[in-house]
């Protein structure tokens, strides 16, 4: 099976609305975001997991389990994602997604198959500066797709968008609502920069961190585009 499996959270209360879950940790990322806080699932060498003793953890935890969250590293990059989330529906768990939205193929396709049951898809800055800021050769358009599969999915579904400098401003949050129009949620993520991410020192010469009120502000500017929003 080609999943490489970076990790393994045994429960969690807050990664899976209204379940209490484990969370997978899927290894490899196409994204070089600096506030990343999983470095080590972004590039190999990986620290991996046997996806068998994945499944042998899940049986014996299906009483005590309400569902699966994958999460990343970007598990949209997996070769055999779809029969790793069959595999899982077919021990009886709901499974979430996490996703950085690079691969709306692949999305549609776990959703055409009714494989997931939640989505969760991080949105960075307006697509057309990620090769600024987040990755190079990551056509806007497949982040702007992503967005549109997923609001019009009918599946629960949450946007996320990460509240650093120098990403992000009114008039860019007030276009990433415009773009998720309609949507079932829109959080906006306090920054924790730390040593431990993935590029510290890209930090360390400006302001990066938005007061709450501006991050309120934001909540504002967003609030009518979607159905509600929540600052994390």
């Amino acid at each position: 099976m080609d999943m490489i499996i970076g990790g393994i959270q045994k429960s969690s209360l807050i990664d899976f609305p209204t379940k209490i879950s484990c969370v997978l940790f899927t290894a490899g990322c196409n994204f070089d975001c600096p506030y990343c806080h999983n470095p080590e699932l972004v590039k190999p060498p990986f620290t991996t997991m046997n996806p068998e003793e994945i499944f042998a953890f899940l049986n014996k935890r299906k009483s005590l389990l309400d569902g699966v969250v994958i999460t990343g590293g970007e598990p949209t990059l997996q070769k055999n994602l779809l029969g790793f989330c069959e595999k899982i529906k077919a021990l009886g768990f709901p499974i979430k997604l996490d996703t950085n939205g690079s691969h709306p193929q692949v999305i549609q396709s776990l959703i055409d198959n009714q494989l997931l049951d939640y989505i969760a898809m991080d949105i960075k800055t307006l697509p057309e500066k990620y090769s600024l800021y987040i990755a190079q050769n990551i056509n806007p358009d497949s982040i702007f797709k992503s967005m549109h599969i997923i609001r019009h999915s009918k599946i629960p579904h949450e946007f996320r968008t990460t509240c650093v400098k120098p990403f992000l401003d009114a008039d860019i949050i007030y276009k990433i609502a415009q773009g998720i129009d309609g949507a079932d949620l829109f959080v906006l993520q306090k920054a924790d920069i730390q040593n431990s991410i993935l590029h510290p020192e890209f930090f360390q010469n400006h302001d990066w961190k938005f007061k709450n009120k501006e991050i309120e502000s934001f909540q504002k500017i967003a609030a009518p585009f979607v159905k509600k929003t929540m600052i994390r």
